[in-house]
């Protein structure tokens, strides 16, 4: 591109006669993003897309000539193609079309499927007429940054998806226990559940893994105070970030920028989750616990289709009526889709004073109980409200562990036990009748 284009990468050589195919911004384009490695690389691509399909595209990389040749193919093999084949191209795609790369650089067919991936969304959230490049434009420009790096996605061809459900089956054959932590209502305290329960099973000496699945609002990294992150690429996984001994997964460790948004429909969010469930390195594990966004739509969806059987389902709920409408609205899903459901936890039960420890309501009481016995469904315990909580939360830190005297850890351990001995790998075996009983009695 001429000198005013500044979101621009330099060309690694100054011999033009030797740069790969599409090397170098469009003239005109719209469909624009600049993603970053964690091996360092940059790839930036240029997408013109009309009537549904990309009908140029072209890249920029400051990486070695592994990188050059990733993005080049990924170019090639996106010209011409339909804009739902070019969202389904992932790494395995772009080393196959190669023939293979040089051992330790597979990470660059990675980098250049997530990149082209970024551009199409790019393309999808802004649907306008093509443009040209802007004068000053900024590695950061919002007009080039609308929509977060993804890992790629599923392949679309037939040996990709055979290839792939094979993945994931060998995946989820090495995970004991699939726990999904869901509500209808957002606000309820979902996933500061689902963080001190994978921190507390940790604890008791289980291999867990953490799953967030909420695309648009992922809160997981700043809970486990890793907002930025970095999750590796080996050969043709990704590695999860270790935190306090569990191995976390999330959206928000690809977003280049704390303020970007996911701008997805439901058949992308699919591929995500199938991503996060096959293609990474979960390894061999007690529990895995799936924090999914608020309600009954695609993501605790596509979780309970794609595991198939889900030990079970833990659902949470406030006192106030507006949210109990809502959250029984979550036991009828897990039942029309035949998941177990484990048990329901009461937030925000009451406020506890710091100072004295009293418990005073402040939404009415007994919201979760009246839902318990109604729906048929065990108590597995209350939680009040209690400032040592959000500070947690907003700090990096996990109740559990960080605040042990406090009664709210004590009741947070409690939850945690009941949740671990009703899936069955508990220090001590209860039936759900006993576990009901013991909340009632709080």
């Amino acid at each position: 591109m001429a000198d005013d284009e500044g979101a621009a990468l330099s060309p690694p050589a100054a011999d033009h006669a030797r740069r790969p195919r599409n090397y170098g911004p469009l003239s005109a384009f719209n469909g624009h993003a600049r993603i970053t490695g964690s091996c360092g690389d940059t790839m930036e691509f240029w997408l013109l897309v009309r009537r549904d399909v990309v009908e140029k595209a072209s890249f920029t990389t400051d990486g070695c000539a592994s990188s050059l040749a990733c993005g080049s193919v990924a170019t090639c093999l996106a010209e011409g193609a339909r804009l739902e084949d070019v969202a389904s191209l992932s790494q395995a795609d772009v080393l196959r079309a190669l023939g293979g790369l040089p051992e330790g650089t597979e990470h660059c067919a990675l980098l250049a499927a997530m990149a082209l991936r970024a551009a199409l969304e790019n393309h999808l959230s802004g649907g306008g007429e093509p443009r040209a490049p802007r004068r000053g434009q900024t590695e950061h420009s919002r007009a080039s940054g609308a929509a977060a790096p993804t890992p790629p996605a599923a392949s679309n061809d037939e040996s990709g998806k055979r290839e792939m459900d094979a993945r994931l089956q060998s995946r989820l054959s090495q995970i004991r226990h699939k726990i999904l932590v869901l509500s209808g209502k957002g606000g309820v305290g979902k996933s500061t559940i689902a963080v001190n329960f994978a921190v507390g099973l940790s604890a008791m000496g289980k291999s867990v893994g953490l799953l967030d699945v909420d695309i648009h609002g992922p809160s997981i990294p700043t809970m486990l105070g890793v907002e930025r992150g970095q999750v590796e690429a080996a050969a043709a996984e990704l590695l999860p970030v270790n935190v306090a001994g569990v191995k976390v997964l999330s959206i928000g460790f690809f977003l280049r920028d704390l303020d970007d948004a996911v701008i997805w429909r439901g058949p992308m969010k699919m591929n995500a989750i199938r991503q996060f469930l096959a293609d990474v390195a979960w390894g061999d594990l007690d529990f895995l616990v799936i924090d999914s966004p608020p309600g009954t739509g695609d993501e605790p969806l596509s979780v309970i289709q794609l595991i198939g059987k889900l030990d079970g389902a833990v659902i949470v709920t406030t006192p106030q009526r507006v949210a109990a409408v809502d959250v029984r609205k979550s036991i009828t899903f897990c039942r029309t889709l035949h998941v177990p459901i484990l048990g329901l936890v009461e937030n925000m039960s009451g406020f506890a004073c710091p100072r004295c420890g009293e418990v005073s309501p402040i939404f009415r009481s007994g919201g979760g109980r009246q839902i318990s016995i109604e729906m048929g469904v065990p108590l597995l315990g209350s939680l009040p409200i209690d400032p040592r909580i959000a500070e947690a939360g907003d700090e990096g830190r996990v109740l559990v562990g960080s605040h042990d005297a406090c009664p709210s850890a004590a009741a947070m351990r409690e939850i945690v036990e009941a949740i671990a001995a009703v899936a069955g790998s508990g220090p001590k075996r209860q039936d759900a009748k006993s576990v009901e009983r013991r909340g009632e009695e709080r």
